[in-house]
């Protein structure tokens, strides 16, 4: 269990890390790179990488959000298997929701894999409600659940 994580802006020439970051994250669902590379130069998109103190340590996570003034929308947010449970998805999803607020969003929206019951939980947590549902919205067939937080 670890603990303090740093969180930081991620620049153009992080691309390739983020890329391998998001294919291990997500596996079967990945992006893959061009859709992961085009978030870099995408509209009021940030992209955070998340991971342990020490600077020479490479990233465990990132969190993709777009800002649309008045709303905010978190595009994904993963954290490498060997990671998990540490606290890292909980401190990213801060990181965005602080960065929104701070923007002047008023809603924070996500599409979260209705199956992926420790996302969910997370969510929850952090004050998110369920909203609505978007059927088969993953290429697998998935349904996704619509949040929002009020900010």
């Amino acid at each position: 269990q670890m603990t303090g994580w740093r969180i930081w802006t991620a620049k153009t020439e992080d691309a390739d890390t983020l890329v391998a970051l998001e294919a291990l994250a997500f596996d079967a669902r990945s992006w893959g790179e061009d859709s992961v590379k085009a978030s870099f130069v995408a509209s009021g998109v940030t992209v955070l990488l998340g991971g342990q103190i020490a600077k020479e340590e490479p990233p465990l996570g990132f969190a993709l959000w777009r800002d649309l003034g008045e709303q905010a929308e978190i595009l994904t947010i993963g954290v490498a298997p060997t990671a998990r449970g540490g606290g890292l998805g909980e401190a990213l999803l801060d990181a965005v929701i602080k960065a929104a607020r701070d923007g002047g969003a008023q809603k924070l929206f996500l599409e979260v894999d209705a199956a992926n019951s420790s996302a969910l939980a997370l969510y929850v947590r952090a004050g998110f409600a369920t909203i609505g549902a978007r059927k088969q919205y993953y290429r697998d067939g998935g349904d996704a659940a619509v949040m929002a937080l009020d900010l």
